[in-house]
């Protein structure tokens, strides 16, 4: 393990401002190729887009073991690329080539459930059906995944990590727990120093729970309700700005005091700063997943066959171990538990019935409502 560069360091690194492993030249083996058309083409390799800091690497050879390991038994080179901080920014960047039917050069791209674009890539046909005899793994599916709203058949999508989203703050810059959403809304001794996740599921989702609302059952009352106190904090200057993944950096440094925050990213940052806290606000916290699906062009058998790879408990424990999201992957605990058996009872990664009971996930229809869609749009500048 002492080869293992941890998913904290680069955190850390990412927030001292070095210059983090998000190039394919890095992280990539060589390969590369000619996408296809509106249907499924044929490439060299596995041309992966991701989040960052979402993948396990090796401090030695700054390469992925679980890439390497993938690239060895089957012979298919991985280009991987770090190249999603949002699901907004990243619909907005494939949008264009994919309504023309042409290929971005990608056989795998990572969206996450609580924005609409996973439902929306698989209604415009801008992605691909997956190949389910090459991915007999896919029984490892734990049985809460197998029927997203999105897609109830999992014909076009697996899960790569779930996670939460709460509260995350500096103790140290504090006087008080800060846990609850009303505190990050209002508290006048944070005002400029806080900041809100550009999801529209996360962000606005926690303001439901905290009005009493339910974010599985979005109405129009309950977003106005939402979405009010927002842009309240937004227009007073309570709220500094609006982030994708880049909000690790602020808080590590102390720039921030607190900020809605995703799970696994405080699990690392806490390795290194044990003053950073993350909470399941007092109302309730919300979960999500993001999920591999195969866009047009890219190579279908080559993508399935590599989430079928990731879908091996003992692959998928290693990457959990690094990434610490939760694993959609049955037998993965098991594994962790004989390797590292306090990072397989850590609630973040492997939530247990008492913490999922406070935790929601945010209506799907909602996600699609082009009035909710269009008001969110401008509380949060996007």
């Amino acid at each position: 393990m002492t080869m293992r560069m941890t998913r904290r360091e680069l955190v850390q690194r990412g927030a001292a401002g070095a210059t983090i492993l998000s190039l394919p030249g890095l992280l990539a083996a060589c390969g590369g190729g000619g996408g296809g058309g509106a249907t499924g083409g044929t490439s060299d390799s596995v041309r992966f887009a991701n989040w960052q800091l979402y993948i396990d690497i090796d401090e030695k050879t700054k390469k992925s073991p679980t890439l390497q390991q993938f690239t060895k038994q089957t012979g298919i080179p991985v280009e991987y690329f770090e190249e999603i901080n949002s699901n907004d920014e990243y619909f907005g960047k494939i949008q264009g080539p994919l309504s023309k039917g042409d290929s971005i050069d990608r056989e795998i791209i990572v969206m996450t459930d609580n924005s609409r674009y996973p439902g929306v890539l698989i209604e415009e046909d801008w992605v691909l059906a997956l190949d389910r005899e090459k991915i007999p793994n896919f029984d490892n599916l734990i049985d809460v995944q197998k029927s997203p709203p999105f897609d109830p058949d999992r014909t076009y999508s697996m899960p790569w990590q779930s996670g939460m989203t709460g509260i995350a703050y500096n103790e140290k810059l504090t006087s008080k727990p800060i846990t609850s959403m009303e505190q990050i809304l209002t508290d006048p001794a944070l005002k400029g120093k806080v900041t809100l996740l550009n999801e529209m599921a996360d962000t606005v989702g926690l303001v439901m729970q905290l009005n009493g609302d339910d974010p599985a059952e979005v109405t129009d009352d309950s977003f106005d309700a939402a979405t009010s106190p927002i842009q309240e904090a937004v227009d007073n200057g309570q709220i500094r700005q609006f982030t994708g993944n880049d909000y690790t950096g602020p808080l590590a440094k102390g720039d921030l005091i607190a900020c809605v925050a995703w799970s696994g990213d405080l699990v690392q940052l806490q390795a290194d700063n044990p003053s950073l806290k993350w909470v399941v606000p007092d109302d309730g916290a919300m979960i999500w997943t993001d999920n591999m699906l195969i866009p047009l062009g890219g190579d279908v058998e080559k993508a399935s066959t590599f989430m079928n790879f990731v879908y091996d408990p003992a692959i998928a424990a290693q990457i959990a171990a690094y990434v610490n999201y939760v694993t959609p992957v049955k037998g993965a605990k098991e594994v962790l538990v004989k390797t590292d058996p306090e990072l397989a009872n850590n609630q973040l990664i492997f939530p247990n019935d008492a913490t999922l009971a406070k935790v929601k996930q945010f209506n799907s229809e909602a996600l699609n409502n082009q009035d909710y869609i269009e008001k969110w749009q401008s509380v949060s500048g996007a």
